[in-house]
């Protein structure tokens, strides 16, 4: 039975906290789990139900996002980093595995970057390596959508920004998943005090995605109908980290988090205590010749 904290902290004045379930038994480092801009510490329960077992785990309602403080003015990753790092100084521990997704998989990956020596492995989920002009103009309108108090077309037009909705493209679960996002983007609309402000930081204040990496052993996944940045856009990514592993989940779209829960959260579990990913399931390879050109490994 893991037992359950709640932490408050604070960076140059600005406050927040973290959740960790603590596992006694635990195989592997501490894993911090990092979502999207609007995503707080409580969205994880299929991370908690099948990686738990094996270690702690770690959410956060980091600034700007949730209960937590309004963040200063200016570039955000740098500050939010630096959140980061002092939750990691807090567990008292001296490396984690970090898990990111979407939004969070950005801050993840500045974070190895940062600090590559606090970090034992770094799992990528969404990566959201390329935005285009167009999909930048659309979430400025839903930002505006929300800045007016519109919430209710805020909701509807953010969820439709990151699903795939194509009929003919086959997404499992996906009016369940619809359905899901809206309600969670309709409820951060309502009573997060900073969701504006954390919805354009997101969008104007993204990481620099083209620096790379090493000396940390990554992953990186994504559903292989992802319509933020596409999989080919993100197995781009991933060529930039030498020996990264990347992987294709079926079926699912940017959301895999929510239609394939249990897929992901297995595939987590294995990678965080190096387990081999080749007998996890439903998993699609990256081509052999896209491989070869990418640099990177499926294993």
């Amino acid at each position: 039975m893991s037992e359950e904290t709640i932490h408050p902290l604070s960076v140059r004045g600005v406050s927040y906290s973290y959740r960790l379930l603590r596992q006694p038994d635990r195989i592997t480092e501490p894993v911090m789990v990092l979502g999207g801009a609007l995503q707080g510490m409580y969205g994880w329960p299929q991370m908690e139900d099948q990686v738990g077992p094996v270690t702690d785990i770690v959410t956060a309602d980091l600034p700007g996002m949730g209960s937590a403080g309004k963040l200063p003015p200016g570039p955000s990753t740098e500050f939010m980093c630096m959140a980061i790092e002092r939750i990691i100084d807090d567990l008292d521990v001296p490396q984690i595995n970090l898990f990111g997704f979407s939004y969070g998989a950005g801050l993840a990956f500045a974070c190895a970057q940062r600090f590559s020596r606090r970090i034992a492995r770094l799992a990528l989920g969404g990566v959201p390596a390329h935005i285009s002009a167009t999909q930048l103009a659309y979430w400025r309108r839903a930002a505006e959508l929300l800045t007016q108090g519109d919430t209710e077309s805020f909701a509807t037009v953010a969820t439709e920004g990151l699903m795939c909705l194509d009929e003919a493209r086959h997404v499992t679960r996906r009016r369940l998943a619809y359905r899901y996002v809206r309600r969670s983007m309709l409820n951060s609309a309502r009573h997060s005090p900073h969701a504006a402000d954390s919805l354009f930081r997101a969008l104007l204040d993204r990481p620099d995605f083209s620096g790379g990496l090493s000396g940390v052993p990554t992953l990186v996944f994504s559903g292989e109908h992802d319509t933020v940045t596409s999989p080919a856009r993100q197995r781009d990514f991933a060529a930039t980290i030498p020996g990264s592993r990347v992987l294709t989940i079926p079926d699912a779209d940017h959301w895999v988090v929510l239609e394939r829960p249990h897929d992901v959260a297995d595939l987590a579990a294995r990678f965080f205590t190096d387990a081999p990913l080749t007998s996890a399931p439903c998993l699609v390879p990256v081509p052999r010749e896209e491989l070869s050109v990418a640099g990177a490994a499926f294993v």
